[in-house]
């Protein structure tokens, strides 16, 4: 199968026309499938296979605490400057690693480790070493193991970042969302240009192999010539990946976005121009386009992988590491195992009284069908390759399916002629190649083969839009 370059045109009809609420297939079927009658039963025989077949590992532990809120953040999160609810949390964050572990082969490699939240570095360094040295005494970290954390810049220190790097994180990420002071009053998250400069530095010092930065767009009071300020600044600071958002204003779900003033978010077509000049600016300065919102310089993990055709898609986003179990810790934290997705209590007094009770600290379960694994290889395929081959699929993933595509997906073939007709597709025989003019819409061109999605009676409320 060839592999495409990494340029992405702008068509702004296109994207009008297309732009609709489609979910990120960071899984399929998304994590919104998932149902409270699951079946433990199921977990535990999906490790039971991964433990046969010696499936590499992910881990990832989430920390859900903040000291403040972020107005347009969407994450599950706990607003407190209490930190005396830390010991409690990590005595429970244990006790579920345990539970884990205990199902688990010991000879099972880790090759990805994240830590995310809320904020990691709400935990000291005590509390850190504390966590670090948890994992690693019941799981075995792989020698060339991605090891990543998420950073608060507001909320760290020289000694803090390189304490992390000699630990043994390898990776690490902050958000920026905006340079401008009044976009980040606006969204209460202030960090000075300086704080951002000096937290890249010491980032560097410290030896980490990759940086990545979140910029956020159609956020309150920014305009065209504004965020361009943000793009240069962010090139300026140098990170081998950023990551693009579009912002989703769903105070319905998340009422702590009515504290941002509505009036001044852009309207869609300046949120377009943002965008469009924003893919225009870094591609010009060395970053490519790997899917979504995703750019990363070329000698990047990401980008290589890409071009290999190794990149993968999970729960963390896009990965170089190959087809893993992906084992989460903390409250509201999901999992994939095999066929399986699971997602512990989002309410930290359920997660605590599972534990309490000896019992696995899991809400809700989903368990793929044939189906959906055939469309799920089908769907992680399109937005990671931007294309596919339907006789190449066996080949490279091994399904163990005898099907003939044209005829599995009739249902989808006159979506596909529609999605070619407009320029986002090519076809050839039983394969599918994602244009350039396609790419930023590879969610809309992943979702042809979601059936759930078609089930949606309000995607608004469930997802957000593709740009």
């Amino acid at each position: 199968m060839k592999h495409l370059s990494q340029s992405v045109k702008f068509d702004r009809d296109l994207i009008q026309k297309y732009n609709q609420a489609v979910p990120r297939y960071t899984s399929y079927p998304p994590a919104t499938e998932l149902t409270a009658d699951f079946d433990l039963d199921a977990f535990r025989a999906a490790i039971a296979i991964g433990n046969h077949k010696q499936t590499p590992l992910s881990l990832y532990c989430h920390i859900p605490f903040c000291e403040t809120p972020c107005y347009f953040c969407g994450c599950n999160t706990i607003i407190t400057q209490n930190k005396s609810f830390v010991p409690r949390y990590l005595e429970a964050l244990t006790r579920n690693i345990e539970q884990i572990a205990a199902l688990v082969h010991p000879d099972r490699h880790v090759k990805q480790f994240h830590w995310g939240g809320g904020t990691p570095n709400y935990l000291n360094l005590e509390q850190v070493e504390y966590l670090w040295n948890t994992l690693n005494q019941h799981f075995k970290l792989a020698d060339n193991a991605e090891v990543s954390i998420e950073v608060n810049p507001c909320y760290v220190d020289r000694e803090y970042i390189l304490f992390l790097r000699k630990l043994g994180f390898n990776r690490i990420s902050f958000g920026i969302q905006d340079f401008n002071p009044k976009v980040q009053a606006a969204i209460n998250r202030i960090q000075p240009e300086k704080m951002l400069f000096d937290v890249m530095g010491w980032i560097r010092e410290a030896g980490f192999e990759s940086v990545n930065v979140d910029l956020i767009y159609g956020l309150p009071f920014q305009t065209l010539e504004t965020f361009k300020e943000t793009i240069q600044k962010t090139i300026e600071l140098d990170p081998d990946r950023v990551a693009v958002f579009n912002f989703a204003y769903v105070p319905w779900i998340k009422p702590v976005q009515k504290q941002m003033p509505q009036a001044a978010m852009p309207s869609t077509a300046e949120k377009l121009d943002i965008f469009k000049m924003t893919i225009e600016q870094l591609t010009q300065n060395g970053y490519g386009f790997i899917g979504m919102d995703h750019f990363a310089k070329p000698d990047d993990e990401l980008a290589i992988a890409q071009q290999a055709g190794t990149l993968h898609r999970n729960f963390q986003g896009y990965t170089t590491q190959p087809e893993s179990d992906l084992l989460s810790f903390g409250m509201t934290s999901i999992s994939m195992v095999q066929d399986v997705y699971l997602q512990n209590h989002k309410r930290l007094k359920d997660f605590y009284q599972a534990i309490d009770a000896d019992q696995l600290p899991i809400a809700k379960g989903f368990q793929l069908s044939r189906d959906d694994l055939i469309r799920r290889t089908v769907i992680m395929e399109l937005m990671c390759e931007f294309q596919l081959s339907a006789s190449d699929l066996e080949e490279k993933y091994h399904l163990g399916f005898d099907l003939d595509f044209n005829d599995y997906f009739a249902d989808v073939l006159p979506i596909l002629d529609s999605l070619e007709a407009d320029g986002l597709i090519c076809r050839w025989g039983d394969g599918i190649e994602v244009t350039p003019r396609g790419r930023l819409l590879i969610r809309n061109i992943a979702a042809a083969f979601d059936p759930y999605l078609q089930g949606k009676g309000d995607r608004q409320q469930t997802f957000s839009k593709a740009i």
